[in-house]
């Protein structure tokens, strides 16, 4: 465990978890919260070896969102430090969104406002099926801002996006399903299972193959078709170079002799690592 004023971080081989750690204040970002983040994925980077990131809260929320007195009111007098103490938030929810390894909120309890935006930044979600999303800034004058709007247009249909922009309403866990927030809501006592679940998923994966299947995904969502292809060409070229082409030398070498099945399993690894 590494501890740091407001987060903590387990690193346990390939997987990192991520604990926001201010159960007091519902894990309420505030500034010292984001520059302890900043250095969490510093560490996480320098292990080299993590493929599986899980961001969670501390106690029975995972976050409530920004603290609206440290943040907004107490620096909004000095323009420079409004503005300082706000791009360090900025700053590593852009370094989550784009992280190598794969990302997966684990959320309970509250998730408003920036606790909403973290887990549409993450690539993956699970969720308490009474965990309670939303986006709160319309009920104190202002619209989601920071990532948040954006957040809630990648990750919900126009007029779902549109609805909880403009009213304020909450969602629960099972309704974040079903608008596609988070990929599963599950009861309490589950929870840590479903993502255990899926980081041993996760971690089995060539980790090379991870960081481009997503950079690929993110950017043929804005291109055409043809430019789409011409893009994940060069990224499987790459993606050659990088791993010594394992997905023929290893993987489908084991199709070949049957030993697995790609429908249904995912090839043993061990071969290319030993």
């Amino acid at each position: 465990m590494i501890t740091f004023e407001t987060v903590n971080l387990e690193i346990e081989g390939p997987r990192a978890t991520v604990h926001l750690n201010r159960p007091d204040k519902k894990n309420a970002m505030n500034p010292q919260m984001h520059q302890d983040m900043n250095k969490v994925l510093d560490a996480i980077e320098e292990d080299g070896g993590v493929r599986a990131v899980v961001v969670t809260g501390s106690g029975d929320s995972f976050s409530a969102g920004m603290d609206l007195e440290e943040c907004f009111l107490k620096p909004f007098d000095d323009p420079q430090v409004f503005y300082r103490t706000n791009l360090v938030a900025l700053k590593w929810f852009q370094r989550l969104k784009a992280f190598d390894a794969v990302t997966i909120a684990k959320v309970n309890g509250f998730a408003f406002g920036g606790g909403f935006l973290v887990t549409g930044l993450c690539d993956l979600a699970v969720a308490d099926e009474t965990a309670l999303f939303g986006l709160s800034e319309i009920n104190f004058g202002i619209f989601p801002a920071g990532g948040a709007t954006w957040a809630a247009t990648h990750n919900l249909a126009r007029k779902q996006a549109l609805y909880y922009i403009l009213t304020g309403d909450t969602m629960t866990g099972a309704e974040a399903e079903r608008h596609g927030l988070v990929n599963k809501a599950v009861p309490a006592d589950r929870l840590d299972e479903e993502v255990d679940k899926l980081v041993k998923k996760i971690v089995r994966k060539n980790p090379v193959t991870l960081a481009l299947a997503k950079q690929v995904y993110e950017r043929t969502t804005f291109l055409d078709l043809p430019a789409a292809i011409d893009y994940d060409q060069a990224k499987l070229w790459e993606l050659s170079r990088l791993s010594g082409n394992e997905w023929i030398n290893v993987a489908l070498k084991q199709f070949e002799k049957r030993s697995f099945q790609p429908g249904l399993s995912t090839y043993a690894r061990a071969e290319a690592t030993s």
